[in-house]
């Protein structure tokens, strides 16, 4: 009767752990660490993104408008 209610079965080749609920914290140092770190990141990549990004929407919108007028060549011979 060596087997207690933890050690019912014997699996080899698969680990697992677990932790107690009361050790579990959902968001540590969420406010004091989170937000300050995304806030470095973002800044430290802003002049790497932002140039091609702004070129790109830029060149968008410059292809997408539609002329207004349509010139005819008077010159032109008829068809």
């Amino acid at each position: 009767m060596g087997r207690h209610f933890g050690n019912l079965a014997k699996v080899r080749h698969i680990i697992t752990y677990s932790l107690s609920p009361f050790e579990q914290r959902a968001f540590p140092n969420y406010f004091s660490k989170g937000i300050p770190n995304v806030w470095r990141r973002v800044t430290s990549s802003f002049f790497k993104v932002a140039p091609p990004g702004a070129t790109a929407s830029i060149s968008r919108a410059r292809g997408r408008i539609q002329p207004t007028t349509r010139t005819i060549n008077e010159h032109a011979p008829p068809l």
